[in-house]
């Protein structure tokens, strides 16, 4: 597999931004921010989707012991419902950010628009997880973190499947709606989990 990039600009201390959930039924929307020294050397790094899981993991420690700095930050369905999905993802985003022991000066995050509440300069990048390392890494720790935490919320709220769709509206996911109805961790404002007429 390619080397990504690890920087647009290699003398600039520049943090990859992405998030992971934004699709999903149930559970928190993700987001990470990764500041990679000059120098890394990680090989495979890539789109999380890309990967299978237990390359996810074993990337995720490589990127744990080799960054500069990350964070994760999470955002509940509760704020989703309140937020909106977009809005939610750009708290998490920020809040990653913030949480960053270094202060990046500049942001990459992945995708075509972004609104940073910081005074910090940014590019976005459509399929930046998949073209600059940071992003990369930030998708993976992302992904690794909430997969672990839908994984744990699956033995409190069996029945929907969350243990391997991490949330997502797969048929197992939307029989156990219909079945046992929602959860805490359900987004209401979500259509799949609203009431119809027929209910």
């Amino acid at each position: 597999m390619e080397r990504l990039p690890n920087r647009l600009i290699p003398t600039r201390i520049e943090a990859g931004i992405d998030e992971v959930g934004r699709g999903c039924l149930a559970g928190p929307v993700v987001a990470a921010a990764v500041i990679l020294p000059a120098d890394c050397h990680i090989e495979g790094l890539h789109d999380s989707k890309k990967l299978t899981a237990k390359s996810r993991e074993t990337l995720a420690l490589l990127i744990k012991e080799q960054a500069v700095a990350y964070a994760i930050a999470e955002v509940s369905a509760e704020e989703i419902d309140r937020l909106n999905i977009l809005q939610a993802t750009y708290r998490a985003m920020n809040q990653a950010i913030a949480d960053l022991d270094t202060t990046p000066e500049h942001l990459l995050i992945d995708g075509n628009r972004f609104k940073c509440a910081h005074n910090i300069p940014f590019d976005t990048i459509i399929k930046g997880d998949d073209t600059v390392a940071s992003i990369a890494a930030a998708s993976i720790l992302a992904k690794t973190y909430r997969d672990h935490l839908m994984q744990k919320f699956a033995t409190q709220y069996p029945g929907y499947d969350w243990e391997h769709n991490v949330g997502y509206g797969t048929p197992k996911h939307l029989k156990g709606i219909h079945t046992l109805g929602l959860t805490p961790l359900h987004r209401r404002s979500f259509a799949p989990c609203q009431p119809t007429l027929f209910d």
